[in-house]
């Protein structure tokens, strides 16, 4: 990113649909028409990969797969593999997201439309299939055989199945993938549909001049494809269960830390491996993205290491990771790297070197601003260049849902700073977030439209509420479009 530039944060379930959950459809394109007509020329999503438990995007079930509820199923419609009567759409909300009825309503669509794949007028498609499935064969094969034993063992973790099938030994394997044939060839062809949905809108942005900015999470879930496929690149028992995990201390969001509860790396036997397992990861990611927001950029100097039997994260300790091996590898292998550091929370002078030497611009983030004093690096007087500033993020509450919650203090230094009487403090959030000397400028979709605390995307250390908040159709009147876009151009944002 070398020239200024700004864009907005929604994830694709997010989007409005009649599906029940945000897709990868029409809804997709009108949403990068809105960028394009409003001046923006990025949009930031969070990790698109299949969910599992807690539907978090940051707890997937692969480093690799993308997520099949993102699969539209009028595109289906459109290349023969449904019929238009098979859209018996579901009675769903149309303001928040029902993650089980959408998966079950998605669920039947797909199977229906891989039934349907052995019609003989579908012949290019197959072939574009079967042309997938060796093109991607490196992580795919384990991907799909891992959601078909997922499945055939009542969805238990992996460390829970048959001892045989947890610890991959090859006979076992290889009867698993006889006997589930027909369940692997299907999880293949939801990947190759996703991923030909995915491949298409990306062209769409690309037309619209709009570039993707993806998210990469340094962890993965302990119940993955990742963690089942490569036990010998994470800290487990012998039984396979981690023994110690990640998190991070006592923070801005939390009193006793944040437990994440994911395995941690073994950095040690990843780099005997010359870290290849992350060449292919960071290869991927970019193959899908244009640029890439590495989410606790943090962990890349040290990791908090959690036991696993803690309840809490409070009891960790910082263990050193070898983060600069690791990019000056990713470097020599692939490139320039298009990454941006996620360097919020506590950071120290490592950290910043780390993202400093590599040439990743950090975050500042402008809720963390108006606490402390007038040396507060989220304060826009203090910004560099080099960086990426957000009004909030998808763990802050809304800007609207911020202001209400500020002390009296923070709230005075906040209108006095911005010279501002507080009746559009999202817009003069906005306003300050383009103004700023930062190259790139991102605003949450709920701070464009206004919108309070029951639209925040994620309350961090909780479990309840998050990730289903949706946009409502025909939310975004021309007139917000135009003040969008004249920010953009009064400060320099503009692509013309």
């Amino acid at each position: 990113m070398t020239r200024r530039s700004s864009g907005i944060l929604l994830h694709p379930t997010s989007l409005p649909s009649p599906c029940g959950i945000g897709d990868l459809g029409a809804e997709a394109r009108a949403f990068i028409d809105f960028l394009h007509d409003a001046g923006q020329t990025l949009w930031q999503t969070l990790p698109v990969g299949p969910t599992g438990y807690g539907n978090s995007p940051y707890q997937s079930l692969s480093a690799f797969a993308g997520n099949t509820l993102l699969i539209d199923p009028r595109a289906l419609v459109d290349e023969g593999l449904l019929e238009t009567g098979d859209l018996q759409l579901p009675a769903l909300s149309s303001t928040n997201l029902d993650f089980e009825a959408a998966r079950l309503f998605k669920s039947k669509s797909l199977d229906r439309a891989f039934r349907n794949l052995k019609s003989d007028r579908l012949q290019s498609i197959v072939s574009q299939f079967e042309e997938f499935c060796v093109r991607t064969a490196w992580w795919l094969n384990d991907y799909a055989l891992f959601r078909a034993l997922k499945a055939a063992q009542d969805d238990r973790e992996w460390t829970a199945w048959d001892r045989e099938l947890a610890f991959r030994e090859p006979r076992a394997l290889q009867h698993a993938r006889e006997q589930l044939a027909d369940e692997v060839h299907a999880q293949k062809f939801f990947q190759f549909l996703f991923f030909r949905q995915w491949i298409a809108l990306r062209g769409y942005a690309r037309e619209r001049n709009v570039k993707v900015v993806g998210d990469l999470p340094i962890f993965v879930a302990h119940d993955s494809a990742d963690v089942w496929a490569h036990r010998e690149y994470f800290k487990l028992d012998k039984d396979g269960r981690p023994t110690v995990v990640a998190g991070v201390p006592p923070d801005y969001f939390s009193e006793t830390g944040q437990l994440w509860g994911n395995p941690l790396y073994d950095w040690e036997r990843l780099r005997a491996d010359n870290f290849q397992w992350w060449i292919d990861r960071v290869r991927w990611s970019l193959e899908l993205f244009d640029l890439v927001r590495v989410d606790h950029f943090r962990g890349f100097a040290a990791c908090w290491e959690i036991p696993a039997t803690d309840v809490t994260a409070q009891n960790g300790e910082w263990v050193d990771t070898p983060g600069r091996e690791l990019f000056a590898t990713l470097k020599k292998t692939l490139g320039d790297l298009p990454i941006i550091a996620e360097n919020l929370g506590v950071i120290t002078p490592e950290v910043e070197s780390l993202g400093e030497e590599f040439g990743f611009p950090g975050m500042r983030v402008l809720q963390f601003a108006f606490g402390g004093d007038a040396t507060n690096d989220h304060l826009p007087h203090n910004h560099t260049r080099e960086t990426v500033v957000y009004t909030g993020t998808h763990d802050n509450d809304t800007t609207i849902g911020w202001w209400e919650s500020l002390d009296n203090n923070q709230r005075e230094y906040c209108l006095q700073y911005l010279a501002s009487d507080g009746s559009e403090i999202d817009w003069d959030m906005i306003r300050v977030a383009m103004a700023s000397v930062a190259d790139t400028a991102i605003i949450p979709m709920q701070d464009v439209l206004g919108l309070a605390s029951d639209a925040r995307m994620n309350l961090p250390a909780s479990t309840t509420g998050n990730w289903t908040w949706r946009m409502p159709f025909n939310s975004i009147p021309n007139e917000l479009i135009q003040r969008l876009k004249v920010l953009t151009e009064v400060y320099g944002r503009s692509a013309d």
